[in-house]
């Protein structure tokens, strides 16, 4: 890999909602609608609804196809970052830009809570699939959990799903995150799950914490409470295991940098694996790099349920 660094691109990342899903992140860290609980970046530094051009199209546009001049392998260029991407004012032109350079499929991670703005539901009409979030059933919860900004009700980000799924031609996949002792209750399921029924939606994806969340208390939901809550629901259902990423894809030598791996983990906290897996790195070299950046403190660790992560210094998000 070359020594380029980009400011916009980064990965590709190991999803494993997605596979190998290039990132591109267009808000600056942590400027989000939402502060929720589980949050693997840490809490909300700017939380607004207003939306801007927060970083310049052409330099997102650029990137991505200077990226793309590499060959890299991916399934999907996937709009998401640190922060709330529908916050750029211009994300549905830079849909269009990539859907026009490239036929790897677009998805947008989003929150959902702008989505009641008739301009964002139009914005994100040429994606391919779009991933938004529910992952409370009533007000009450949807406070406590996502913590939104004070223009965003719960029934307005509600009635801002339902239309959004009346007028996209594309897939919806919806991600409801589930917090153990907290969301992962029958009874909480079951009023999400019976708001599901009014969205046009192609799939619930199930998913619980997998990586340090900002506070403490919160910790993931166990693969059989998980099953028996996936039961609750009418529309299909996949939960997202938390199996071993490296299973996805070969991993090999290759000349990836330092960079590289921050790039990365400026976006999300991964594993030694996780790593080896977005970036086509064997295991061995990874860990070296590893040990490089930890003793430059550049990248701190933290051990969670599912393992060892890594993620960038505070001094490296600016």
């Amino acid at each position: 890999m070359s020594e380029r660094v980009y400011q916009y691109v980064y990965g590709p990342v190991p999803s494993r909602r997605l596979g190998k899903s290039l990132g591109v992140d267009i808000v600056p860290y942590k400027t989000c609608t939402y502060d929720c609980i589980y949050c693997q970046l840490e809490k909300t530094t700017n939380k607004t609804t207003v939306r801007l051009d927060y970083v310049p199209v052409a330099d997102v546009l650029s990137e991505i196809e200077e990226k793309l001049l590499t060959k890299v392998e991916c399934n999907y260029i996937t709009i998401a970052g640190s922060g709330e991407p529908t916050l750029h004012a211009s994300i549905g032109e830079i849909i269009g830009k990539i859907k026009e350079k490239t036929n790897i499929p677009v998805a947008v991670l989003t929150n959902g809570s702008l989505l009641y703005l008739p301009e964002v539901r139009q914005s994100l009409i040429k994606a391919d699939i779009v991933i938004p979030s529910l992952d409370a059933g009533n007000e009450q919860l949807f406070q406590y959990v996502n913590r939104p900004h004070q223009d965003i009700s719960f029934d307005r980000m509600v009635q801002g799903l339902i239309d959004f799924s009346k007028q996209f031609t594309g897939h919806i996949w919806l991600e409801v995150l589930l917090v153990s002792g907290i969301t992962g209750l029958a009874e909480e399921v079951k009023e999400i799950a019976a708001l599901t029924e009014k969205i046009r939606l192609e799939k619930v994806q199930l998913n619980t914490v997998s990586r340090p969340a900002y506070e403490d208390f919160v910790s993931a939901v166990n693969s059989k409470q998980m099953k028996e809550l996936a039961g609750l629901f009418s529309c299909p259902v996949e939960i997202i295991e938390n199996t071993s990423l490296a299973e996805l894809y070969d991993t090999s030598l290759s000349e990836t940098t330092d960079q590289d791996i921050l790039n990365l983990l400026a976006r999300r906290p991964c594993t030694l694996d996780g790593i080896s897996t977005g970036l086509g790195m064997h295991p061995h070299d990874v860990a070296k790099k590893l040990k490089s950046l930890l003793d430059k403190r550049l990248i701190t660790a933290s051990r969670a349920e599912h393992g060892l992560f890594y993620k960038t210094t505070e001094t490296n998000h600016s």
